[in-house]
Formats: C-alpha cells, structure tokens, sequence
C-alpha cells in the first residue's frame, strides 16, 4: 500500500492509500488528505491542487497535456497535479 506524505503550513500528515488511488477523488469524498489538500475542479482545469513532489516523482508518468497547459515552467521545479496523479508506490509532496 503506498504511503502518501504531505507538508502543508508546517504540519506534515501521512497515510497509506490502496494502489490506483488519486488524492483529489480521495478529498472529495472525505479520507485522507481530506481536508488538507487544496483542490477545487478535480478535472485538470483549475491547478488548484498543484503539488510539488519531494520524493517519488520516479515512479510517476510523464507530465499529461492538462499538467503541461495548466503548470508550465513549474513542470520543471518538480509540481505536479494531484488530480492527475494515480499513485502506485510511495509519494511525498508539498502544498503552498
């Protein structure tokens, strides 16, 4: 089971999630990271829950188009969108 870790406003929260999960479907319906992760559409439209990853990125795809569109040059600081992100393996990630 991944181990998902996120640094938000100086607190750090941490859970495990079933591989295939996605953290905004996850928020929407109230588990974890709910309520700590900002997200809004969920769709790739708004970059609401732009994350940067601190460790794991390896074990994610390529940026999507709605990722490049929406993240620009922040692509290459390490953010990613949560609501792309179907995570497999563990995942440590910041949000401003």
């Amino acid at each position: 089971m991944p181990v998902v870790i996120l640094h938000k406003h100086g607190q750090t929260f941490q859970d495990e999630v079933r591989p295939n999960t996605n953290l905004v479907v996850r928020a929407g319906i109230k588990q974890f990271p709910y309520p700590n992760l900002q997200y809004e559409c969920g769709m790739g439209k708004c970059a609401k829950c732009a994350t940067r990853v601190i460790a794991g990125a390896e074990h994610l795809p390529p940026p999507n188009w709605k990722e490049k569109k929406q993240l620009g040059e922040r692509l290459n600081e390490g953010y990613r969108l949560a609501c792309q992100l179907w995570l497999e393996h563990d995942i440590e990630l910041t949000q401003d």
